[in-house]
């Protein structure tokens, strides 16, 4: 079924004018018809994510003013001309790593490199232009998504079909969370089975990579923070044995569970300096530490180079989108969902409207929260 009529809608959404600021809930927002490649999508849910605070705080640099979001899922209402492999109707999750399929990367199972991933940072489409407006002038939308708005034009090599009775509250999740913590369990480090595992931070992100070692065969997996609530989540996913990281050092304490050679994997979920640190010191003489959190751009790592690589023979792996191939990894994300094995319900602490997405923020500040998910009308 293709349906090329364009439109234009109107959509409610929360809008960052400015780094540092409260985000700014508009009811007044033009969506522009689809063009050539795209298709609109009526959004039914979306995750409120760490690194829409990023931007928000300016860890992650966007051009403002725009509409934050990147966690998704909805049903497309329209296509733009050209799209085939669509119709009307579909349920789909929102990818923020645009991947074509034909670049370079993608024909090498690295569609989370998708070289037509290049205008991310400025807030437009992978034309550069822009569908969101409103009498203020343009609006960019985060990584080609925008999931924080009622409906919104995204590029149709964002989307991947899913089944329609799996739920678009849980869906959603995969779209960001889900496929960068369990892919860095399964798609970027080499997990074995009996494996021990570290994981820092026990966020959104964290919390899957935790579930996501177990998938992969981990029997012993420490989750670290700050916050004995998220600790106590981090149970609930698969982990065997906790630390709270302000109570002592967190590298002995990691030792001391793993007869004090260190973990087979670290997993860095932060992006801070301190617990990047942490996660090379974590893991065992020939371990593997899987860098996954955002840090700021000037962030830089002091390593010795003869110890760490060489004598120490540590494996260092930056995760970009938890190596996600989508087209691969949200169907077999949704299988094991589907099978009991991966939890989603179990990651929405809140549902929430799209006007307290300024109180999910706080909330995911204070450690109160594994996901607020924001439902549209």
């Amino acid at each position: 079924m293709t349906d090329t009529t364009s439109t234009t809608g109107t959509a409610r959404a929360a809008v960052l004018n400015a780094v540092d600021t409260p985000l700014q809930i508009r009811d007044d927002i033009t969506v522009a018809a689809p063009q050539a490649g795209e298709v609109r999508v009526k959004m039914a849910a979306s995750g409120v994510c760490h690194s829409d605070v990023s931007v928000q705080n300016g860890t992650i640099p966007l051009a403002t003013p725009l509409v934050l979001g990147h966690e998704g899922a909805g049903v497309i209402t329209e296509l733009g001309p050209g799209v085939t492999n669509r119709a009307v109707g579909d349920h789909v999750v929102l990818s923020w790593v645009p991947q074509c399929g034909e670049c370079y990367f993608c024909t090498r199972d690295q569609g989370f490199l998708c070289e037509k991933n290049a205008a991310v940072s400025l807030g437009g489409l992978l034309d550069g232009t822009k569908r969101f407006s409103t009498p203020d002038g343009e609006l960019g939308q985060m990584a080609y998504c925008g999931t924080f708005a009622s409906e919104a034009i995204v590029p149709v090599i964002s989307t991947v079909k899913i089944p329609d009775d799996v739920p678009l509250g849980a869906a959603a999740l995969i779209g960001c969370g889900v496929l960068t913590g369990v892919g860095a369990a399964i798609n970027t480090a080499n997990i074995r089975q009996g494996d021990s595992v570290v994981v820092i931070g026990c966020g959104g992100v964290g919390l899957n990579a935790i579930q996501g070692a177990r998938i992969a065969g981990a029997t012993k997996i420490i989750a670290v923070d700050m916050f004995d609530s998220k600790l106590e989540m981090a149970k609930d996913f698969g982990a065997t044995d906790t630390v709270n990281a302000g109570e002592g050092d967190p590298v002995a304490a990691v030792q001391g569970l793993t007869e004090g050679r260190g973990a087979d994997v670290s997993f860095e979920c932060i992006g801070l300096e301190a617990t990047m640190m942490q996660a090379v010191n974590m893991v065992r003489t020939g371990g593997e530490v899987i860098l996954v959190g955002v840090p700021r751009l000037e962030v830089q790592l002091d390593l010795n180079a003869a110890f760490t690589f060489l004598y120490a023979a540590k494996t260092i792996k930056g995760c970009w989108y938890g190596s996600a191939n989508v087209d691969r990894d949200v169907p077999m994300l949704i299988d094991l969902y589907q099978k009991g094995e991966l939890k989603l319900d179990e990651l929405i602490s809140r549902e929430i409207r799209v006007d307290e997405v300024n109180e999910a923020f706080e909330a995911m500040a204070a450690g109160e929260v594994a996901r607020s998910v924001i439902v549209h009308d």
